[in-house]
């Protein structure tokens, strides 16, 4: 009774699957499917029964013609397929990316009288991992220098003392306005530098009071002050060679400027509540946003302290100063934001470019990526305009004048950068990738993306 009941039925709950059913013989003749499998292939049912299966066009089939005409499919001497990944086209000739479960169909005597397969429609997985690696090619791209993007001259020079401070155990300190980027930085020295496979130790100065900043730095024992139940290891021990990343320098408290200087000139600390002396080779980089001199001349920083750390000085350039970086920066930050979001929103336009690109942004590129995070959230359409970008940009009345480039195109800006350096190299292409400090392979590419063709110089 009961499987009379299920035969009955076996047909609503086919169809009800989200999956694709399809049911051949043993010629490979469609005899069955379910609804879903009509959705995803656009096949009607009556089309496609009586069809062979290979009106599917499956890239993975692999067919083997038997001397008696059986076993033309490799699945029938198989017996089952799992999880098979594979591509079949629509009726419409659109491809379909599907996983695919097949398995053959036995009588009571066990000989075989068909087989099943199911199928499952992963095309929005395929282009979401393809969008996932084309990011990943992004980041990778020759506009980054360690995460760090920029192209206008200011940041070429601030990769260059990178560069130069990554190689020395000298003290490094990186001066620039709230949301340059100090940390970023910080970072690309320390990956740049032989300490890179050692420990990266961040501490904010600001963030704690005097008492738990020398605890923080230096560690504690035992009994050192009230709460103190156990010794406990600073961050300098904790960055023993490899490096230690001072943020907010300008609200370290004098005190502690006293203690961290012995540390620089001797490499040695003490722990909180101890006398004991220890060795530690760590390399200290620092941060403010800060005028230091102008502290010294206050009384607030030690002069001392501030000649010792200032060794090798970097500065960043506030964004209003590489505007032409911001078509880079916008369309970084609009990938990441579009891989997290669900809603397929296709670029930005030029008009709201144009806008970003000359407003002065006090928070700099910090406010930029809050900027397009608004954006996302405001844009109900396909593509991010003026109306979505924050009151204070949209409204402002005196833009920012500056004489970077306003191109609010970022491929225009790759292909003047390529043109010129290939001017510069006579047509060379691997002088041009030198110049660029990209690859060979990159230039050849962006050539033939962007129509370019070089001249190379007469000889003679």
């Amino acid at each position: 009774m009961f499987e009379q009941e299920l035969n009955k039925y076996w047909k609503t709950v086919v169809d009800t699957i989200q999956d694709g059913v399809m049911i051949v013989d043993t010629k490979g003749i469609i005899t069955s499917v379910n609804r879903a499998f009509e959705t995803i292939t656009g096949h009607s049912r009556t089309d496609i029964v009586g069809k062979p299966c290979t009106i599917l066009s499956c890239n993975a089939c692999e067919v083997v013609l038997g001397n008696k005409g059986h076993h033309w499919c490799m699945l029938f001497q198989k017996g089952k397929l799992k999880m098979q990944k594979c591509v079949i086209i629509r009726k419409d000739g659109e491809p379909i990316h599907i996983v695919k479960n097949a398995s053959v169909l036995l009588d009571s005597k066990g000989n075989i009288t068909g087989a099943v397969e199911t199928i499952t429609d992963i095309t929005d997985l395929i282009e979401k991992e393809t969008q996932i690696e084309t990011f990943r090619r992004e980041l990778g791209a020759e506009d980054r220098f360690y995460g760090i993007i920029g192209n206008a001259a200011p940041m070429q020079h601030v990769f260059t003392m990178i560069t130069n401070a990554s190689g020395s155990d000298a003290p490094v300190i990186i001066f620039g306005e709230s949301g340059t980027g100090k940390e970023l930085v910080a970072r690309a020295i320390h990956k740049s530098g032989p300490r890179k496979n050692k420990s990266y130790v961040k501490v904010s100065c600001a963030a704690l009071n005097e008492s738990l900043l020398e605890s923080e730095l230096f560690g504690h024992v035992k009994g050192a002050y009230t709460g103190a139940f156990q010794s406990r290891t600073g961050r300098f021990e904790a960055a023993h060679k490899g490096d230690i990343f001072l943020d907010e320098i300008g609200d370290l408290p004098l005190s502690t400027q006293v203690k961290l200087l012995r540390v620089l000139e001797e490499k040695i600390i003490e722990r909180v509540g101890d006398h004991k002396p220890i060795q530690t080779d760590v390399r200290i980089i620092t941060a403010t946003n800060k005028d230091l001199k102008q502290l010294v001349d206050q009384g607030v920083f030690r002069e001392d302290f501030y000649y010792r750390i200032n060794v090798l000085p970097i500065w960043i350039p506030p964004l209003r100063e590489r505007t032409s970086d911001i078509p880079l920066l916008a369309e970084s930050f609009f990938q990441r934001i579009y891989l997290k979001s669900e809603k397929q929103i296709q670029g930005i336009a030029n008009e709201a470019l144009d806008l970003m690109i000359h407003y002065p942004w006090p928070g700099n590129v910090r406010e930029l990526k809050s900027t397009l995070e608004y954006a996302f959230v405001a844009c109900q359409r396909s593509m991010i305009g003026p109306e979505h970008l924050p009151p204070n940009i949209l409204n402002m009345e005196n833009p920012y004048k500056t004489s970077e480039p306003s191109s609010g195109d970022l491929n225009e800006i790759k292909k003047r950068r390529l043109i010129d350096a290939l001017q510069q190299s006579g047509g060379n292409q691997s002088e041009a990738a030198r110049i660029l400090g990209i690859s060979r392979t990159s230039v050849w590419n962006q050539i033939r993306k962007y129509g370019i063709k070089p001249a190379r110089k007469s000889a003679g």
